[in-house]
């Protein structure tokens, strides 16, 4: 029998490619003739980069230092593919675990301007893709966009300080110096549907988990106002309002497309081919609830196994309550005994999922 492991990370203790692994150890010490396919998985946030790049020997790691959200140096990794793509995970110049402390106002995107600085410098890149999950920001992007020639000046013609805080006060915007995009263009992968403005935007949704109180969201959400008036775009736009508007700044000012992160990916990684004649497949994450359904890893494999008519168990570090439509779902911390002990040893308890799941009456026999 083929089965399928395709899992997403789970956040803060494995990337997809090792919870694969891990799920697959299992698996064989049961079935060991099984044939056992590993598609590590992501929605556009952390792990992404990984996930692109996997089974691709002739893919390219290339770092560049540049400047963190806060402004201290860091060294931001990216990913040259075989066929000219250049994938940038914006977590790594610009993520929310670069913070020493929470920044809202002040959190820049500048790191990620650079770090595109360096990217579409390379004779040897012909479009990017960008992943935009996890980011500490809200700056609609400006931060990036002005590391590549953009200006945002306020009414004196001063450069506005980092973050999105400062939004409120910018009065032009100069795009005449701002470097261009590839020749293939640039694709942005988000993980959130969210327009740029309002309750659920960029602000409202996202901004009191990177530490905004209800006062400085009205004024980042007043800000990025204030960006579209002057910019321009579809504000308004599913996915708009991902990585604190940095998708919406990119689509307004370079060209971007963004797209669902969990398709793009999953597509990438031909995990439709791979379903074909398989007899299960096992995804996973972190934390496995109705929000999984909603644009994420487990919810657009759910589709695409409904699709190939293949039975999907999932394995996850915690299961929500309600209704979930899937033939088998196991929690890790009930494996391990709490959640301290899952998130000590996830590799362990993974592989006694990955192991009790091959030995279950509920798995196809082939």
């Amino acid at each position: 029998m083929r089965v399928v492991l395709a899992p997403d990370s789970f956040k803060g203790t494995l990337d997809a490619a090792a919870a694969a692994e891990a799920l697959a150890t299992g698996w064989r010490r049961r079935r060991p003739d099984d044939d056992v396919r590993t598609v590590p998985l992501a929605d556009g946030g952390e792990g992404t980069l990984e996930a692109l790049g996997h089974d691709l020997p002739d893919a390219a790691w290339r770092t560049a230092a540049v400047t963190g959200p806060d402004g201290r140096p860091v060294d931001a990794a990216w990913l040259l593919r075989p066929d000219g793509t250049a994938v940038v995970e914006m977590a790594r110049a610009a993520g929310l675990p670069l913070l020493a402390q929470p920044d809202p106002l002040g959190a820049t995107t500048r790191g990620l301007g650079q770090l595109l600085a360096a990217v579409v410098g390379d004779p040897a890149v012909e479009r990017v893709v960008l992943t935009l999950g996890g980011s500490a920001t809200t700056d609609g992007g400006t931060g990036a966009l002005a590391a590549l020639g953009a200006r945002f000046t306020d009414a004196e013609g001063a450069d506005l300080p980092p973050g999105g805080g400062a939004l409120t006060r910018l009065a032009s915007v100069d795009l005449s110096g701002l470097v261009p995009p590839p020749p293939g263009g640039v694709q942005c992968l988000v993980d959130v549907t969210a327009p740029l403005l309002g309750r659920l935007g960029a602000a409202g949704q996202f901004g009191p988990q990177k530490g905004a109180d209800p006062g400085q969201v009205a004024l980042l959400d007043a800000g990025l106002a204030r960006l579209a008036e002057l910019l321009g775009g579809d504000v308004a736009a599913p996915g708009a309002g991902a990585a604190g508007g940095t998708a919406y700044g990119f689509a307004a000012a370079w060209g971007a497309e963004f797209v669902s992160g969990a398709t793009a990916v999953a597509t990438a990684a031909g995990l439709d081919d791979v379903l074909i004649g398989a007899g299960l497949v096992v995804t996973g994450e972190g934390q496995f609830d109705a929000q999984s359904l909603r644009g994420k890893v487990v919810g657009n494999l759910l589709d695409r196994a409904a699709a190939a008519g293949v039975p999907v168990a999932v394995v996850a570090g915690r299961v929500g309550e309600g209704d979930l439509p899937v033939r088998r779902v196991l929690s890790l911390t009930d494996l391990a005994g709490s959640p301290a002990a899952a998130m000590t040893d996830p590799a362990r308890w993974l592989t006694v999922a990955g192991e009790r799941l091959a030995a279950e009456e509920f798995a196809p026999r082939g």
